[in-house]
This record gives structure tokens, C-alpha cells and sequence, in this order.
């Protein structure tokens, strides 16, 4: 009985790895395209619609954007939710458009995998995003251009639910050593409620090794709760929870004062690792005890816009229905003065 199942199942070994052999070499063939491909027309055509979008279902509330410098270089440092929808990268993206304009260049660093996705990726290049490594994010900083980076990646973007307000970096210190060589200032972003819009069960990380998707630089095979599908993988998408998102641009912090050679002192880095980890832990905490329940804060304002739409309506209908009456009120009383 085990040799006749051993067959099958080494046919379904085979191909997987043949699939996954497949994408890897897909992959590799859409990073092999040239990394800048930012189209401003495209951008401002596309970009506000996604914007509205967002802002309809999960009202963003984006604050500090001014903070961020009108020209020159910067790292634009923000941890990473809400899976694949990232509304929050979205809501943020929109109002950094709306509040410099198309001028102002600020590519954002993605995942290698999702240009490899049949229309998104090339989507995702026009819109100034580039693969994520750090010779792009050299030539981004040395073009005078912003940064958007997600240390965490899809790690941290599928933490699970009872992790969903705190940060998790995992140790990556790649945009400080960035930041320390190229001697430009680093700007936390946080956010608070992009998680809520979905419940991570488990990230699965033991299945995504089990399924060789380290190859193509996937550190997750995640399992979220919602509906309609109840308990599912992630390729199984639910419905995004209607969350309201709060995003914060803090002050920047700099490291410029240790020199670039500090890049490599171990100590110097894991230090301003806790600096700004720490900061943005912190003020992810206010943001949590400003907002306990994204869902509920979000539901709420929700239905009291639709009551509010149907008491207009009623009101509306209402006096249409009553003009005459008042009219001949009028009339009535036109005698008396």
C-alpha cells in the first residue's frame, strides 16, 4: 500500500518544485526589466482613483505628511499591513501625491514577487514602485528622490492577529546601513487600523519552506479568518474588513553625525535599530488608545452617514410632499396680513 502511494506523491513533488522552478525563473525575468519605469500620467490618472477608493471603504486619516522635505533625499520608514490590499501604502501614497504633486519623486521599495503578478507588476513600475534592494534604493537616493520602505515585508504585513499592534521589523537593519552610508535623514511612518482590515490566523511559515517559496524570497504562506471563506489561504482572499486606518509621519530622526563607516559597527546600528523601533512602538501605542477598535470606529461612521442620507431623504420627500399644504396655508391666511 506504501509503494503505491509513494509514486503519486513523488509525481506531485516533482511538480511542484517544476512550479516553483517556473516562478522563480519568471521572476527573475521581470526584475531583469530596467528598474525606473515611473510614469507621472499614469500616476495622476490612476493613483487619486485608487485613493478614493480607499477613502470611501476605510477613511484614512493621513497626518505629518508635512513633515517631509519639499526636495532632496530621505527614507521614508513604515511598518508594513493589512496583506496583499496594504490599504495604508495606498492611503499614504495618495496623499503624499496630493500634497507635493507630481513633481516630487518618492519610489517605493516592493516586493520582488509582485511584479512577477500579470498586470499588476507593470502597474506597480509605472507608478514609480522598484524592486526592493538596495542598489535601487541607492540610485532612488542619489537621483535626489524619497524612499518608501516596509522593513518588515511580508512578514511583518501577515503577523498574526494578536500581534497586529506591534511592530515587527525582524531584526531587518538593511535602511540603516542605507541610511548611515548615503547620509540622509529617516522618517518613521506608522499606522494603526490597516491591520484590523483583516484577521492573519498564522502566517505559515513552516509551509512556505515546506513549499520551497524561500526561493522566490517568500517568507509566508498565511491563513485568514473572514468572509465569505471562513478560514482560508491567502490566495483565497475575503472581504476587507471596513476598518478605519490612521497613518502618522513623525519627526526624522538622523545618524548622519557617525560618519558612514558606522554602517558597519554593529553596536551603532542595532542602537538606532531601537531608536527607531522604539518610537514608532511607542506612538503605535497612542494610536491604539486613541482608536481601540478600527472596525467598530469605522461601522459606526458608516452607518450614521447612511442614517444620515435617509434622514435627508425623508426630510426631502417630506417637504415636497408637504409644499402644497403650506402653500394654500399661505393663501388662506393672505387676508389677515
Amino acid at each position: 500500500m506504501a509503494s503505491m502511494l509513494q509514486a503519486p506523491t513523488e509525481r506531485l513533488d516533482e511538480l511542484w518544485a517544476q512550479a516553483v522552478e517556473a516562478l522563480e525563473n519568471h521572476t527573475a525575468a521581470e526584475l531583469s526589466a530596467p528598474a525606473f519605469q515611473r510614469d507621472p500620467e499614469f500616476i495622476e490618472r490612476y493613483l487619486p482613483v485608487v485613493g478614493d477608493v480607499i477613502d470611501r471603504y476605510f477613511a484614512p486619516e493621513v497626518r505629518g505628511v508635512d513633515r517631509l522635505p519639499d526636495d532632496g533625499p530621505f527614507l521614508l520608514v513604515s511598518n508594513h499591513s493589512g496583506g496583499f490590499l496594504m490599504p495604508d501604502v495606498w492611503a499614504l501614497a495618495a496623499e503624499m501625491l496630493d500634497s507635493f504633486g507630481i513633481d516630487r519623486v518618492i519610489h517605493p521599495l516592493v516586493f520582488d514577487f509582485a511584479f512577477a503578478i500579470p498586470g499588476f507588476g507593470p502597474a506597480l513600475r509605472r507608478l514609480g514602485g522598484v524592486p526592493a534592494n538596495m542598489d535601487n534604493a541607492k540610485q532612488a537616493l542619489s537621483d535626489g528622490a524619497g524612499v518608501l520602505v516596509y522593513p518588515g515585508g511580508d512578514w511583518e504585513a501577515y503577523r498574526p492577529w494578536p500581534d497586529r499592534n506591534r511592530i515587527d521589523f525582524k531584526d531587518h537593519t538593511g535602511f540603516i546601513r542605507l541610511a548611515m552610508r548615503e547620509g540622509v535623514p529617516v522618517y518613521p511612518a506608522v499606522t494603526h487600523g490597516s491591520h484590523d482590515t483583516l484577521v492573519v490566523v498564522s502566517r505559515g511559515e513552516e509551509i512556505s519552506r515546506a513549499l520551497g517559496l524561500d526561493k522566490l524570497r517568500v517568507q509566508v504562506f498565511p491563513f485568514t479568518l473572514g468572509v465569505p471563506f471562513g478560514v482560508v489561504p491567502v490566495f483565497l482572499p475575503n472581504l476587507p474588513n471596513p476598518a478605519k486606518i490612521l497613518i502618522e509621519v513623525l519627526e526624522p530622526l538622523s545618524w548622519t553625525h557617525h560618519g558612514p563607516a558606522a554602517a558597519d559597527d554593529e553596536d551603532v546600528v542595532r542602537a538606532a535599530y531601537a531608536e527607531v523601533t522604539g518610537r514608532m512602538q511607542q506612538t503605535l501605542d497612542r494610536l491604539v488608545a486613541e482608536m481601540p477598535h478600527p472596525v467598530a470606529t469605522r461601522v459606526v461612521d458608516m452607518a450614521g452617514t447612511a442614517l444620515g442620507g435617509v434622514s435627508s431623504a425623508v426630510g426631502n420627500a417630506a417637504g415636497t410632499a408637504l409644499a402644497p399644504v403650506r402653500g394654500a396655508a399661505r393663501r388662506l391666511l393672505r387676508p389677515f396680513g
